[in-house]
């Protein structure tokens, strides 16, 4: 018989979340277009609920995540910052190390 371990991780700061696994495909989403719209849309969830979760990071991390710029003749657009960038990455490792200590612990189950 095989085992899974069924987990998701994600990072708090008081009543806000600041990154989950949904937030991250948001901003890499956002990094890849260039527009929380166009992310929106890739993601297929709606302008206002991308718009909330990234309004939830931004709210609840040290730094801007996003820089905007305003829609006009040109459109708007959205990038992320050099610390929102590095937040993918650091949210990305600690859910590796995670998975990592998971499948070790899953072991104490299998050997049984």
């Amino acid at each position: 018989m095989s085992y899974k371990i069924k987990s998701r991780i994600w990072i708090e700061s008081g009543d806000n979340v600041l990154l989950g696994e949904g937030r991250v495909h948001l901003l890499k989403a956002i990094q890849e277009t260039g527009s929380l719209s166009k992310a929106a849309k890739s993601l297929n969830i709606s302008y206002k609920k991308a718009w909330q979760l990234l309004d939830s990071v931004n709210k609840s991390a040290k730094k801007p995540v996003t820089i905007n710029s305003i829609g006009g003749k040109g459109g708007g657009g959205a990038e992320l910052t050099d610390y929102g960038r590095s937040l993918i990455d650091a949210f990305e490792e600690i859910n590796k190390n995670c998975w990592a200590f998971l499948d070790e612990q899953l072991n104490k189950i299998n050997t049984l």
